[in-house]
């Protein structure tokens, strides 16, 4: 890896601190996540390990040190909807506004279009009005990327003393067929895509 460049590799359970490092501020400091409490290392460690092997869990590395990570994880259990997945990314706060984030999800639907999943949903924690702890941000992002509107919740989620609304964003990334291909493991694709990110 040249010096400055940012690679995107899958995370591992050995990731499990530095990823909850990034984390931490998320759940301590805003309403980015609704969790009210840091979950430990092994917590962490153990939702890494259910995610990784079916869905992508990606982590961007710089000089060794990680800047963010990306996941997919499934919408819902039943059979039925094996093609859409739920996408979360979190940057840590010294990497933001760098493109950590886009690099991240750009990669992310690389993986799930080459599973031949077609459907990413966004599950995002919007304010009512100005907020010290919650803007408008990810919406934004998510819209840059492509993602569209669907629904939202109202006053579903309390943190902080606040009630905070949940957006559902949708992006379709393949085409619906009424002979729709299997949904691949994340293990069978990544050996083909991974050069691109080293």
């Amino acid at each position: 890896m040249n010096k400055n460049k940012i690679s995107i590799r899958p995370a591992t359970v050995q990731d499990a601190a530095a990823l909850l490092d990034i984390y931490r501020p998320y759940v301590e400091e805003t309403a980015v996540s609704f969790e009210y409490e840091t979950p430990s290392v092994q917590d962490f460690a153990g939702r890494v390990a259910a995610i990784r092997g079916k869905y992508p869990y990606l982590a961007a590395v710089q000089d060794g040190r990680l800047l963010g990570y990306a996941y997919a994880a499934a919408f819902k259990e039943r059979a039925a909807y094996d093609w859409a997945v739920e996408t979360t990314v979190y940057v840590g706060q010294e990497a933001r506004g760098a493109g950590v984030g886009r690099g991240l999800y750009e990669a992310l639907e690389a993986c799930l279009a080459a599973q031949n999943i077609l459907n990413l949903n966004a599950c995002i924690a919007v304010p009512q009005g100005d907020d010290p702890y919650l803007s408008r941000d990810s919406v934004a992002f998510h819209t840059r990327l492509g993602y569209r509107p669907v629904g939202e919740f109202r006053q579903c989620g309390y943190k902080f003393g606040r009630w905070y609304n949940m957006l559902w964003m949708e992006k379709h990334i393949g085409a619906h067929q009424s002979n729709q291909p299997r949904v691949k493991a994340f293990e069978e694709v990544w050996e083909e895509l991974e050069a691109q990110y080293e």
